[in-house]
């Protein structure tokens, strides 16, 4: 897992993106202040306080909790995102979704149930 800085925010403090490489496998929990991208493969929940993006070699194996998801791989669970969910058009989800805001491009495919709220209501639910 390598970490990046040099970005600043605002406030000036550095912003923190975590890599799961493509070919990396981790199996536990995975947890990060900061924001997120996996390429590679995670069998266990992942949490993220930023934002988090599953490439098109991702794949999760577990349930996820975020403020904004976009996903171009695979996963397999129960996503809660605080604000924006994406799935993009090769994105293959087996799981129930919980966000404010939903984006499904053609040909992504999805196999669970979808609750839309407010970000409010989702934050309280995490």
């Amino acid at each position: 897992m390598a970490l990046l800085g040099g970005n600043k925010e605002s406030k000036g403090s550095s912003v923190e993106i975590n890599i799961i490489a493509n070919g990396t496998v981790i199996e536990g929990k995975v947890v990060s202040q900061g924001s997120m991208r996996i390429d590679g493969r995670v069998i266990g929940n992942v949490h993220v306080n930023g934002n988090l993006t599953i490439g098109v070699t991702g794949e999760v194996n577990g349930d996820i909790e975020a403020k904004n998801v976009i996903i171009g791989g695979k996963v397999n669970g129960t996503i809660v995102v605080a604000e924006k969910l994406v799935f993009e058009s090769k994105a293959v989800i087996k799981g129930d979704v919980k966000a404010s805001k939903l984006v499904v491009d053609e040909g992504a495919i999805f196999d669970g149930k979808c609750v839309m709220t407010s970000a409010s209501t989702v934050n309280k639910a995490t």
